[in-house]
């Protein structure tokens, strides 16, 4: 009967694939959207929040950054550096203020190279020094062509 337990509870503590990284034991966690497609020349927004369990510090700091292509990718963007990757100059946007737990980071102008994984990081200072995570399945993004003028008709 224990084993049944113990193995019903591993199942709903596996991934679904939902956007959620999540970590239960500790209370903290990112959330992005697993999937997102724009059109070549367009726009997107990836949507991100974050939560956490620690206390603040008096004049606490933040900062998000955000990785390309893989979990250990190249950074394209970092807020407190005011970092944005040469491949994305003048493209990208995060729409974030100092103090909150969301946003928006907007990539304008697509390109077809622009098409592959985005993950969220963040730090901040807690009474318990400076704490750091970033999302597990980042968001894959989707550039497509569009439709062609004449199939607009």
């Amino acid at each position: 009967m224990a084993w049944i337990l113990l193995l019903l509870l591993s199942a709903a503590c596996l991934d679904t694939g939902n956007s959620v990284t999540y970590n239960r034991e500790n209370d903290y966690g990112v959330n992005q959207p697993a999937h997102l497609s724009g059109v070549q020349g367009g726009s997107i927004k990836i949507p991100f929040s974050f939560d956490f369990p620690w206390e603040l510090t008096k004049d606490p700091q933040m900062s998000i950054a955000w990785r390309w292509k893989h979990f250990r990718g190249e950074r394209i963007y970092n807020s407190s550096l005011r970092f944005i990757h040469e491949h994305f100059k003048d493209r990208l946007i995060l729409n974030w203020t100092q103090g909150q737990t969301s946003g928006v980071l907007r990539i304008l102008n697509l390109k077809e190279t622009d098409q592959g994984l985005y993950f969220c990081n963040f730090w901040l200072s807690t009474t318990e020094g400076l704490e750091r995570w970033q999302s597990i399945p980042g968001t894959q993004l989707t550039v497509t062509h569009g439709e062609e003028p004449w199939l607009r008709l």
